[in-house]
């Protein structure tokens, strides 16, 4: 296989390469959903996530919500989102995201959550009633949800997945290796399980991995062909940023031509569609990830 060019490690460290670069977000129909946003007292991973595309697909008058709070019970080394004990959560959320969703006509919503390891049902309900009543308030809207890792609990997955949503993901993250210091308190074989359940339901299935994280190429090639055998329909792949300097650090920056050759890898290896690119992100474009 032909090596692609990729950053030398001697400028690891430095700044960002030209490829990664991207405007802040500014526009009025931003401000309308920057204004929506803080009115209703909303969370979206856009924010607590620091995601690049904010103001692309604010711009847009998009957004992906966070429900059940915005602090997780797990300490994901990659994450910019707060770890702790988070409170209790609020039963009224799943009313003003849909109520919200309506007043930014959105055609294609994302919801996700920060994990909610404490709760017995890992947040289930609110899940199913945030989707029935985005489905009740706007018929015309299609769903993607985000779901984090139910440790097993396969009657609360179940419960997350069955409000109508027509797109069902779950972040891998990365590789199988890098597992235990990326995400410790998840595991790789859990992670697909979950994945191959949510397809034996009856869903389309999709997830993601963060590239420069340290993995090889051999690595993503078998984490691709992991989620093609367990029923993976999307797959998604995007460079890691470092949110801080406390969190996993940058190890490569990864050439655009790298991001095309394992789109090709991906689409060979039986996965129906992959988006793959530096700035490519588990909710960008995520209105294509419908009918694929």
């Amino acid at each position: 296989m032909i090596e692609l060019p990729v950053i030398p490690s001697e400028q690891q460290r430095k700044k960002r390469p030209d490829w990664l670069r991207v405007k802040l977000p500014i526009g009025p129909e931003y401000a309308k959903v920057r204004k929506l946003v803080d009115e209703h007292k909303l969370h979206t991973i856009c924010e607590s996530g620091n995601c690049p595309n904010m103001g692309e697909c604010w711009g847009a008058g998009t957004a992906t919500f966070m429900i059940l709070g915005n602090v997780c019970t797990r300490s994901c080394t990659f994450c910019a989102v707060a770890t702790g004990r988070p409170n209790e959560y609020d039963t009224d959320e799943p009313r003003r995201v849909a109520e919200a969703i309506v007043l930014m006509k959105v055609k294609h919503a994302v919801i996700t959550s920060v994990n909610r390891d404490e709760l017995k049902d890992r947040g289930a309900e609110i899940w199913y009633q945030t989707v029935r009543l985005i489905k009740e308030a706007s018929p015309t809207t299609t769903i993607e949800t985000l779901i984090p890792d139910t440790k097993g609990n396969w009657e609360s997955l179940e419960r997350m997945i069955s409000a109508g949503q027509e797109v069902v993901s779950h972040n891998m993250e990365t590789v199988e290796r890098l597992y235990r210091r990326v995400r410790p308190q998840a595991r790789y074989e859990r992670s697909l399980e979950q994945i191959r359940r949510t397809k034996e339901y009856g869903q389309r299935t999709k997830s993601g991995i963060m590239l420069g994280l340290g993995e090889t190429q051999d690595e993503v090639f078998k984490a691709m062909d992991d989620l093609a055998v367990n029923g993976l329909d999307v797959l998604t792949l995007g460079q890691y940023l470092q949110p801080t300097k406390m969190h996993h650090e940058v190890i490569e920056w990864i050439h655009p031509e790298t991001f095309a050759m394992y789109k090709e890898e991906g689409l060979q290896r039986g996965l129906k569609y992959v988006e793959s690119g530096p700035l490519v992100r588990s909710s960008y474009h995520a209105e294509k990830h419908v009918n694929v």
